[in-house]
């Protein structure tokens, strides 16, 4: 235990939530040789190996499983301790990630982020907007806005807001194609929507609520997705916090095709008392509240 740093477990315990050196070596700011050095130096100074390496990634033994277990315990009482005391005039500065579906990231967030970063110029605010699950206890973000609430996990959940969504087209493609009047109407039109296995989430899969469709253009991508319906490429689902606000945009068949989802806030629990994390998760919370009536129009 002579040669045991405290630090190397920083880098121990990245390795075993990403199972990638490379990928951990950009979360950590370092160079994946260093990381690689490190843990070669913790498993030196413990006298056994914590992970096994294999072409497609880094797998923990049950010796590194055991050795999470405490570094996290670590990692909970040093962000306690940050909370309590490095936090206590209430500085704000660091690194804050939020994760959040591509729609609400790129077409709504990324539009208001920028009084954050006023507000506190030393914040660095990093957001992922993509289609995806973040798991927080993995660390992949600080702050996490979901389409479902989770049951599991050590999380601090609060609901953002409920959305509408409807059906839209173009106005050239509805002057090109027959008129719909109603749902039967729908039979003879193309239709843009998810690939079926890319859909991440249950609340995604949507379609149905408009009858039986299947989609001749499909993407991943909600805004890949805007993009093709504003283009003339067919018929689409769509958030009205996006769609209403696209120009040359039109709603189909009105409010006899309306679907109701929600945005959730989720923090890990180890983090909530950060004052960087909890001021960002308050001006998202009073962002959308305050512009509420896009997500809830009449």
């Amino acid at each position: 235990m002579s040669g045991f740093n405290w630090n190397d477990l920083r880098y121990f315990l990245d390795v075993a939530r990403t199972g990638k050196l490379i990928v951990s070596a950009k979360r950590l700011r370092a160079d994946h040789t260093t990381v690689s050095r490190r843990i070669a130096a913790l498993e030196e100074a413990l006298n056994v190996t914590l992970f096994d390496r294999r072409p497609d990634g880094f797998s923990l033994t049950p010796e590194g499983e055991r050795l999470r277990t405490v570094a996290e315990e670590m990692e909970r009482a040093a962000i306690a301790a940050q909370g309590l005391v490095g936090d206590a005039d209430r500085s704000m500065s660091g690194t804050v990630r939020i994760g959040a579906p591509d729609g609400f990231g790129s077409q709504f967030l990324a539009a208001h982020i920028g009084r954050l970063c006023d507000r506190f110029p030393d914040l660095e605010v990093q957001l992922v907007a993509t289609p995806r699950v973040f798991s927080l206890s993995r660390r992949e973000a600080d702050i996490a806005i979901s389409l479902s609430r989770p049951t599991e996990g050590r999380l601090v959940v609060r609901k953002l807001t409920d959305y509408h969504l409807r059906l839209y087209a173009s106005a050239d493609y509805l002057a090109a194609h027959a008129p719909i009047e109603t749902r039967a109407d729908l039979a003879g039109h193309r239709f843009i929507g998810y690939i079926d296995d890319l859909i991440y989430t249950p609340e995604l899969d949507y379609l149905a609520a408009v009858g039986s469709i299947a989609p001749h253009l499909k993407s991943s991508n909600l805004i890949a997705q805007l993009t093709a319906t504003l283009a003339g490429a067919g018929l689409c689902i769509l958030p009205r916090f996006i769609a209403d606000r696209a120009a040359h945009l039109m709603p189909v068949l009105g409010h006899d095709v309306r679907i109701t989802r929600s945005f959730w806030l989720i923090v890990h629990e180890d983090l909530r008392a950060l004052a960087r994390v909890a001021a960002t998760a308050d001006f998202i919370a009073e962002t959308v509240l305050r512009r509420q009536a896009e997500f809830l129009p009449d």
